[in-house]
């Protein structure tokens, strides 16, 4: 049966082409789908901008560094959430890992790690922190991990908005996870009162770099395709003030501080009561074991 599909949105790329893409909503899924999605080899294109923050250590403007200041909180919540499950090895795979800030404090305390990073100049960096010498490694594809290999920890945050194919990709996710594993995956939730204020000026629709735009009945429907289960949803608290910030300066041409401020404070009194905070953090276990 073919999912039915109607249009939900247009949005602008704000950040590379100017161009616009259309959002279609999912009703199966309850999802939002980028149309029309870029082939698979101009999909790198819509990467190469100085502006894609994920991907550099730039803390030349109050947004950049702004973006550092909170990414240490977060990476500060990141550790104490994986450190919380009870491991054999300390076996870590982070699917987008950036410039490899989060496998670089995993590493200084305690875990094995290795990363999966598409961007060139991203995974250099990463490597460069993680010093070459090392057992660390980051791969370009999944794919290019041993078949053999499993952790006890797979991290994707704010990835698989972006993975193409996606039913394919939670199966390799599966096959590298040990059968008692801990998957994580934060993503934007649609949902939320930001994105719902911002709608077409909403940053963390990012078009076309996110493919993909999920609720949580999504995610639930699409890991149990492949017999895994959301045990936890927690919020991402910080990510409603800095969307919205950013929101602010697609929506007026710069960036008003005080209002995102009161947007983004706004976004997370209200989810207290609807539980949909502007991002969502889904620990996923295995059905079956």
């Amino acid at each position: 049966m073919i999912p039915k599909k109607s249009h939900y949105l247009t949005v602008k790329d704000y950040t590379v082409s100017n161009k616009k893409f259309d959002l279609l909503y999912n009703e199966t899924l309850d999802m939002l789908v980028t149309f029309p999605q870029p082939k698979a080899e101009e999909l790198s294109g819509y990467y190469e901008s100085d502006d894609y923050i994920s991907h550099t250590d730039s803390k030349e403007t109050f947004t950049d560094k702004l973006y550092q200041a909170v990414k240490k909180l977060a990476l500060a919540n990141k550790l104490k959430l994986i450190n919380s499950f009870k491991t054999a090895d300390k076996n870590l795979l982070d699917v987008g890992c950036g410039t490899g800030d989060f496998l670089l404090t995993c590493k200084n305390n305690g875990w094995k790690v290795t990363g999966v990073e598409p961007n060139a100049k991203a995974r250099i960096s990463g490597e460069n922190k993680l010093s070459r010498e090392s057992a660390s490694k980051i791969y370009a594809e999944i794919n290019q991990l041993k078949n053999d290999v499993q952790f006890d920890v797979i991290t994707l945050w704010h990835v698989l908005e972006h993975v193409p194919n996606l039913d394919i990709y939670i199966k390799a996710l599966k096959s590298r996870l040990k059968p008692n594993g801990t998957l994580i995956v934060a993503v934007p939730n649609f949902k939320s009162y930001d994105a719902n204020y911002y709608k077409q000026f909403w940053a963390a629709f990012d078009v076309p770099r996110h493919l993909w735009h999920f609720s949580k009945k999504s995610i639930q429907v699409l890991f149990a395709k492949q017999e895994m289960s959301v045990v936890t949803i927690s919020p991402m608290i910080f990510d409603s003030f800095y969307v919205s910030l950013l929101s602010e300066n697609y929506k007026n041409g710069k960036s008003k501080f005080l209002k995102a401020f009161y947007i983004g404070l706004a976004s997370n009194i209200k989810a207290m009561r609807t539980k949909e905070y502007s991002s969502l953090i889904y620990i996923i276990k295995n059905v079956k074991y």
